[in-house]
C-alpha cells in the first residue's frame, strides 16, 4: 500500500464489496483490493466497528463501512465523472433502483447461493479457499463444512424458505428478462455511463455468476447482462445520459413489476413490523404469502428514500412516473 492508496477489505463473493470496488475503478480512486482472509484477519478486526465488509481504510486512517455510505462519502471527494444523471427525476430513480438491489435482489442472490446442495458445496469450498489461500486440501474441506453449516440456516434472514422460494426465484427471472431487454443497445441502465443503480445491481448479479445454478441461468439466457457485467468490472464512459422518454419503454417495467409490485410492498410491511417491534412479518406477494424476520436496516433505508424524495425540487414529473409504476404511495413521508 502506498501512502496515497485507500485499502478495500472485501471479498469476491460479497456483492457490496465488488460494488465498491467497481465504483473505485470507475472513479480512478487509488486503491488496493485486499481480500479479507485469515492472514489479515487481525488487522481487519482492529479496524472494524462491525465484522462486515467492505471496509475502506483511507491514507489518513479514516475507516468506513457499508457500501452506500462509502460511495456517498467518496462522491464528495471525487465528484468527476458524475455518478448520477443531472436530471433530478432520473437521479432519484437511480437511487431507488440501487436501494432495491441492496435490499431485495440480495434475496435471490443469497437464496441461490445456499438453497441447493450443488451450490452449497461449490460456494462453501470457494469461500474456504479464499479464506485460506495457502491451506491444504484437508483444512479447506474442514473449513468449507463449517462455512456451509453456518450459512445455510441464515437463509431465513432473507426470507428464503419452501413457501417463499417461488416468489424469490420468479422475481430474479423477471428482473433478468426485463434487464436484458433494457440493456439491449445501451451500455448502462441510464445510457452511456454508469449510475449508482448500475453499481448496486452489478454487485448482486455478479455474485449470482459465482454459484452454479444462477450462473447457468444467466449465461445461457441473458447475453446483454453478461456483457454489462463484463463492462462493470472496469466501467468506462461510452456516451451520455439518456432522457426518460428513451429509457421508459424498458425501464418502466422493472420499476412497476419489481419495485412497485414486490420490493416496496415488502419494505413497507417490514417497516410496520419494525415499528411495532415484531420479530417477523408476512404479506402477500405474487398471490402467495411471504413471511420472514424483520430487517431494521431496510426500514432505515426506506426513511432515507423518503428524505431524498422530499429534496427533489420539481417533483411533479417524478411523482407521475412513480405513481404510474405503483411506487409513489410507500415513498410518501409519514408524519
Amino acid at each position: 500500500m502506498s501512502d496515497q492508496q485507500h485499502v478495500i477489505f472485501g471479498s469476491e463473493y460479497s456483492p457490496f464489496s465488488v460494488k465498491v470496488r467497481s465504483y473505485f475503478r470507475y472513479k480512478n480512486i487509488p486503491h488496493e483490493w485486499r481480500p479479507r482472509n485469515r492472514d489479515n484477519q487481525a488487522e481487519f478486526q482492529k479496524l472494524a466497528k462491525l465484522p462486515l465488509i467492505p471496509l475502506v481504510l483511507s491514507p489518513d486512517g479514516t475507516v468506513q463501512q457499508d457500501s452506500t455510505p462509502i460511495i456517498e462519502a467518496f462522491e464528495e471527494k471525487f465528484p468527476d465523472p458524475a455518478l448520477q444523471p443531472p436530471s433530478e427525476t432520473l437521479s432519484f430513480l437511480s437511487l431507488l433502483i440501487e436501494d432495491y438491489a441492496d435490499e431485495w435482489v440480495n434475496k435471490p442472490m443469497f437464496h441461490y447461493r445456499w438453497w441447493r446442495t450443488e451450490d452449497q458445496e461449490a460456494v462453501s469450498v470457494a469461500l474456504a479457499r479464499a479464506n485460506m489461500p495457502n491451506g491444504d486440501r484437508e483444512a479447506i474441506e474442514e473449513l468449507a463444512a463449517t462455512v456451509r453449516k453456518r450459512m445455510v440456516p441464515r437463509l431465513r434472514f432473507v426470507g428464503s424458505n419452501e413457501a417463499t422460494k417461488p416468489v424469490i426465484e420468479a422475481s430474479l427471472d423477471n428482473l433478468l428478462t426485463l434487464l436484458n431487454a433494457h440493456l439491449r443497445g445501451r451500455n448502462y441502465l441510464f445510457g452511456g455511463r454508469p449510475a449508482l443503480a448500475d453499481f448496486g445491481l452489478f454487485g448482486q448479479i455478479y455474485c449470482c455468476l459465482q454459484q452454479p445454478t444462477s450462473e447457468k441461468i444467466i449465461r445461457q439466457n441473458y447475453p446483454e447482462i453478461t456483457n454489462w457485467i463484463d463492462q462493470m468490472l472496469e466501467p468506462e464512459i461510452h456516451g451520455d445520459w439518456e432522457d426518460w422518454s428513451s429509457l421508459a419503454p424498458t425501464l418502466e417495467p422493472i420499476l412497476k413489476t419489481e419495485i412497485g409490485a414486490l420490493y416496496l410492498p415488502w419494505t413497507l410491511a417490514n417497516e410496520a413490523a419494525v415499528y411495532k417491534r415484531k420479530d417477523d412479518f408476512s404479506l402477500s406477494l405474487m398471490g402467495q404469502e411471504f413471511s420472514q424476520q424483520t430487517v431494521k436496516y431496510a426500514a432505515k433505508s426506506l426513511q432515507v428514500l423518503r428524505a431524498q424524495l422530499e429534496k427533489v425540487k420539481d417533483r411533479q414529473p417524478l411523482e407521475r412516473i412513480l405513481r404510474d409504476c405503483d411506487c409513489l404511495q410507500p415513498l410518501v413521508s409519514k408524519d
